[in-house]
C-alpha cells in the first residue's frame, strides 16, 4: 500500500516580531534613494541625522587606535576609561555626581533601551510613552513581549507627559515604567527642570521605573537640558553620541542605571554582544574633547532652524510645534491634508523634497502631522522651503 506523500509544516514566525511595524523614515529613504537612482533630486529632510562628517579630533583618535592593529573585545560594560569619562560628563555638564561604576556603553542608544527595558520589565508589563514618540520605543517594546502605552499629549501640557497623565493611566491598568525623551523628537520640545522633577516624583510615589532618553542634549536653543538624575539619581538615563557628537554610524551610547542593576545589565550584555566595539568606544571617549567642533555644527542647525521658524509660514507651513531642541519640526498639514503618508509621497515625487509622515510618531493623530529635520545645511534648507512653497501653490 502505498503511503500518501508528506510535505513539511512550514513554522511559523513570531507573533511579537510580526506585529512590530516599519520604520517609516527608512521606507522614506528607500523612496528617495529610487528617485535618485532614476536620475532625480532630492533634498533629505527625513532622516534625523547631521549631515555633518564625525568631528575630526575623533577620527583621529580611532585612526591612532586602528595602527595598534589589536581590536579586541573590552569589558562587556565598557572600558574603563570611557565610564569614567561619561561620569565626570554629568558632573562638569550638570553638577550631578555618579560612580563610573553606574555607566554601561551601549551599541547606541537602540542597544541601551534593549538593555533597559529586559532588565526592568516581567513579560507583558505596561510601560508609558509619549504620543507623538520615537517609534522605536513601540516598536522595540513590543518585539520584547511588553505592552506600550501610548499617552497622547498636547500643547496643554507642552506636548510632555504630566504626573496627572501617568497617575490614570496607572488606575487605568498598572503601569511598570514610564519613559520620557527630552530634547523630543519629533517635537522638538524640552521640559522644564520642574516637569521633569515632577514625572520622577510621580514615578517613585507609585513605585514605577522611570526612563529618561537624553539623546539630544547638547542640542538647545534657548536654554539647556536638565538630566533626570538631577531629580531622582535612581532614573534610568539613556544617552548616545550619535546626535550631537555627529557619530551616529559609530554605534555607541551609554546607560546610567541603579548600583542594583549592574550586574544584571552586565549578564545581559555578555551575552547579546559580548561588548561595545573597541574603536566606537575610543572615539566616544575623544568626542568630549571636541565640543569646540560640535558647537560649530551646532551654530549651523541654530541657523538652519532660525531660517524655517521666519520661512515655512510664509509658504502656508506655520503650525508647528516648538522648536526648544534636537533638529526636527513638528508640523501640522491638515490645512493640506489629512493622509500624511500620501502627502510626504506627493512632495517626494513633485517637489523632490523627503519628510517623514506624523504615522511614524503618532498612531492616533499622525495622518495630518509631518517632520522635517534640519541637521543638514542651510542650502538645502532653502532648496526645501523654496521647492514645497511651488508645490503647495500649485495644489
Amino acid at each position: 500500500m502505498q503511503q500518501a506523500a508528506s510535505f513539511p509544516v512550514i513554522p511559523e514566525l513570531a507573533e511579537r516580531a510580526e506585529r512590530v511595524a516599519p520604520f517609516i523614515v527608512m521606507d522614506v529613504m528607500n523612496q528617495a534613494a529610487a528617485i535618485e537612482r532614476r536620475g532625480g533630486s532630492v533634498v533629505h529632510m527625513e532622516v534625523g541625522q547631521p549631515s555633518a562628517p564625525t568631528p575630526a579630533s575623533i577620527r583621529a583618535a580611532a585612526s591612532r587606535a586602528l595602527e595598534h592593529g589589536r581590536i579586541g573585545y573590552t569589558q562587556a560594560l565598557g572600558t574603563d576609561s570611557l565610564r569614567e569619562r561619561i561620569a565626570r560628563h554629568y558632573q562638569d555638564a550638570y553638577g550631578v555626581s555618579i560612580p563610573a561604576e553606574r555607566v554601561v556603553v551601549t551599541t547606541g542608544s537602540s542597544g541601551g533601551f534593549i538593555l533597559a527595558f529586559l532588565a526592568c520589565f516581567q513579560p507583558g508589563a505596561r510601560v508609558a510613552i509619549t504620543a507623538p514618540g520615537y517609534p522605536a520605543y513601540r516598536n522595540i517594546l513590543i518585539a520584547l513581549g511588553l505592552e506600550p502605552v501610548a499617552i497622547e499629549v498636547g500643547p496643554e501640557t507642552r506636548y510632555a507627559l504630566t504626573p496627572e497623565l501617568i497617575a490614570r493611566a496607572h488606575a487605568d491598568r498598572p503601569l511598570a515604567g514610564v519613559l520620557t525623551m527630552s530634547p523630543a523628537n519629533p517635537t522638538g520640545v524640552v521640559m522644564v527642570p520642574d516637569a521633569i522633577a515632577a514625572v520622577a516624583a510621580e514615578c517613585r510615589r507609585l513605585g514605577l521605573w522611570y526612563i529618561s532618553d537624553e539623546i539630544y542634549h547638547g542640542l538647545t536653543y534657548e536654554a539647556p537640558a536638565t538630566t533626570a538624575l538631577s531629580a531622582d539619581p535612581d532614573t534610568i538615563i539613556v544617552n548616545s553620541f550619535s546626535k550631537y557628537y555627529c557619530m551616529t554610524g559609530w554605534r555607541v551610547g551609554w546607560l546610567v542605571v541603579p548600583e542594583r542593576m549592574v550586574r544584571t545589565i552586565e549578564r545581559l550584555q555578555q551575552n547579546f554582544s559580548i561588548s561595545v566595539p573597541y574603536l566606537s568606544q575610543v572615539a566616544g571617549e575623544a568626542a568630549f574633547d571636541a565640543v569646540e567642533e560640535c558647537e560649530a555644527i551646532k551654530a549651523g542647525y541654530a541657523q538652519n532652524r532660525a531660517f524655517l521658524l521666519k520661512t515655512l509660514p510664509e509658504i502656508g507651513l506655520g503650525d508647528f510645534l516648538p522648536v526648544d531642541g534636537a533638529f526636527y519640526i513638528y508640523l501640522d498639514i491638515g490645512r493640506y491634508s489629512n493622509d500624511s503618508m500620501a502627502f510626504c509621497r506627493d512632495v517626494i515625487e513633485d517637489a523632490g523634497v523627503a519628510i517623514t509622515p506624523g504615522l511614524d510618531f503618532d498612531e492616533g493623530r499622525g495622518a495630518r502631522t509631518v517632520r522635517l529635520s534640519f541637521a543638514g545645511s542651510l542650502a538645502e534648507c532653502e532648496e526645501a522651503v523654496s521647492r514645497m512653497g511651488a508645490w503647495l501653490k500649485r495644489r
